[in-house]
């Protein structure tokens, strides 16, 4: 049963630190790179379907992407979601695809993107925490149905408390290499 809940913990938060990951990976960061339209999603006739999944994204350059739509009909739908997902790119029709050209970042930007990720940091961590808190309440729960001993009520917490200690370092990790790489000019 405690296995249990330090598998499920392990997952719970390893998927918030995955997701984590994820938002991060859509935070410009001066170079060209496919995952800054990975969150855009298009309506294609009456259906909300991701940009990966109507069209080729590469970045031929540093310094832009070219999304290639398998339906031309799309390309207008495409730049519109673009220009509405406020990413700070603009997209520039060419024939039959659409060149984001990526702006070099200004230091004002910078510092507000480093801002950003630090307020996105807190927020995971405090996910983090709230995951650690309700696998505690759970074994208390236990402890008080007496399904569970003490010892093994605080020798459980104890592996918790090291667990999430363990994510929470590895969200704060992540969240520096962002903010360095932002940083880079």
């Amino acid at each position: 049963m405690i296995q249990e809940i330090l598998t499920e913990l392990n997952s719970r938060m390893q998927k918030a630190v995955d997701g984590f990951v994820k938002e991060l990976a859509s935070i410009r960061t001066g170079r060209a790179t496919p995952s800054l339209v990975d969150n855009i999603v298009i309506n294609y006739h009456g259906s909300f379907i991701p940009l990966q999944q109507l069209a080729s994204i590469s970045t031929p350059k540093a310094d832009s992407i070219i999304i290639q739509p398998w339906d031309r009909t799309t390309l207008k739908d495409i730049q519109k979601a673009i220009t509405k997902a406020n990413i700070g790119l603009n997209p520039q029709g060419e024939g039959g695809l659409i060149r984001l050209p990526i702006p070099p970042l200004s230091e004002e930007r910078r510092n507000e993107l480093a801002k950003l990720i630090s307020r996105r940091v807190e927020e995971r961590r405090v996910t983090l925490r709230n995951i650690r808190r309700d696998e505690i309440e759970r074994l208390r729960e236990m402890e008080k149905n007496k399904e569970i001993s003490q010892d093994q009520f605080k020798n459980t917490v104890k592996e918790i408390d090291e667990l999430s200690n363990s994510f929470i370092d590895k969200v704060n990790q992540i969240g520096q290499d962002k903010e360095k790489e932002i940083k880079e000019v």
